[in-house]
């Protein structure tokens, strides 16, 4: 792994590069933030925060991302469809921190944003999952799969960015595997771009982590999921890696736990899937005593065991020529167990599912049905 990022310096300096330009830029777009009044409020009913703080350190991203991208990328193919998309989400997201748009113009412009990358040939066009054979996809499959991953991911983001620091964190550290990932697989673009994300969110902790001087905003959330997206498509997805598919749903499994269990309560209390909430991980950290600075500690830890099983199972094989070698095996699998050992330890804190009898379950619904009525 050193060898190869010794061989692909572009890749550090691209790192370094992002990570200086957003701890300049994030105080000047603060200040920039609150005069234009791109300001969060408390008091709101998800707010965790007492102070007002601008929510325009998108932009600061953004910059940073884009001008390390235009210096180091060629923007001959694909990655200019995915520079173009990363400035459409900004600037939808920028559009609704300013002035506040509805969630059927959010999506609107999200599907605008997937639509962008995709005219450029970011699709999903292989499948490759053990014990399978890698197949290759028609157009009329992997497109809308990819639209559907695109839009998906861009809203995971963002309902993860509801804890100081926590979006960034998460992608700092999906940034860093994805890039590793790209450059061992061949794709040294990819990998790039993948650094410059990651030095851009670890920057911008700087004014970010708790407690907060600066929030990203939809326009930061938007410009990161979009990005994660296409990375994982454009560095990732297309390979015929055998374990290609497990990648980023390893490394993107907390936005995606996270959001797939909100979902799957709103519609069982059939409540709107758009509306919010405190019904998300971090909200059940906080109710569980964390402070937010723990609470977002913490979420890191199990992201970085996730990475590191997923950079196991690309780096260490336990059968890299067919045969089972056991320093490898051990490796990758106590990384694993250790992965899946804290993800149940978040389940069962969380009680993300309550292992409780039919009859005590019908007595919590019928107690929230009083109180339903009462109020």
């Amino acid at each position: 792994m050193w060898e190869t990022l010794r061989a692909h310096p572009d890749v550090l300096w691209s790192f370094g590069l992002a990570l200086a330009l957003v701890v300049v830029l994030t105080p000047v777009v603060g200040r920039v933030g609150r005069i234009v009044g791109a300001v969060d409020e408390p008091g709101e009913r998800r707010r965790l925060h007492v102070l007002p703080i601008p929510r325009l350190g998108g932009v600061a991203l953004f910059l940073s991302i884009i001008v390390p991208a235009l210096a180091f990328l060629d923007l001959s193919g694909a990655y200019r469809g995915i520079l173009l998309g990363a400035a459409l989400a900004t600037t939808v997201g920028f559009v609704d921190d300013l002035r506040g748009l509805p969630w059927w113009a959010k999506l609107s412009g999200q599907a605008a944003t997937a639509a962008v990358p995709i005219g450029f040939g970011v699709t999903i066009d292989r499948f490759t999952f053990p014990p399978f054979d890698p197949q290759v996809l028609p157009p009329w499959i992997g497109i809308p799969i990819t639209f559907v991953w695109i839009v998906a991911i861009m809203n995971m983001v963002n309902f993860l960015d509801g804890l100081d620091g926590l979006a960034a964190g998460i992608a700092a550290i999906a940034g860093s595997t994805f890039s590793l990932i790209a450059l061992s697989l061949g794709k040294p673009e990819a990998a790039v771009l993948a650094a410059i994300v990651a030095g851009s969110c670890f920057g911008f902790l700087r004014q970010n982590f708790y407690p907060a001087r600066i929030f990203m905003g939809d326009s930061g959330a938007f410009l990161l999921g979009f990005t994660l997206a296409t990375l994982s498509i454009q560095g990732l997805l297309k390979t015929a890696s055998i374990v290609a598919l497990f990648f980023p749903l390893l490394v993107l499994a907390i936005p995606i736990i996270d959001t797939s269990f909100v979902v799957a309560r709103r519609l069982k209390h059939r409540e709107k899937l758009y509306a919010a909430d405190q019904a998300h991980l971090h909200h059940r950290f906080l109710r569980r005593g964390f402070s937010q600075r723990r609470a977002a500690l913490t979420m890191y830890a199990w992201c970085l065991t996730l990475a590191a099983a997923a950079l196991a199972t690309r780096f260490a094989p336990p059968r890299p020529g067919g045969d089972w070698q056991l320093g490898p095996t051990l490796l990758g699998g106590g990384l694993g167990l250790v992965a899946v050992a804290f993800s149940l330890y978040v389940v069962y804190l969380l009680e993300i599912v309550k292992l409780t009898s039919p009859r005590a379950r019908r007595r919590e619904a019928a107690a929230r049905e009083r109180d339903r009525q009462s109020a």
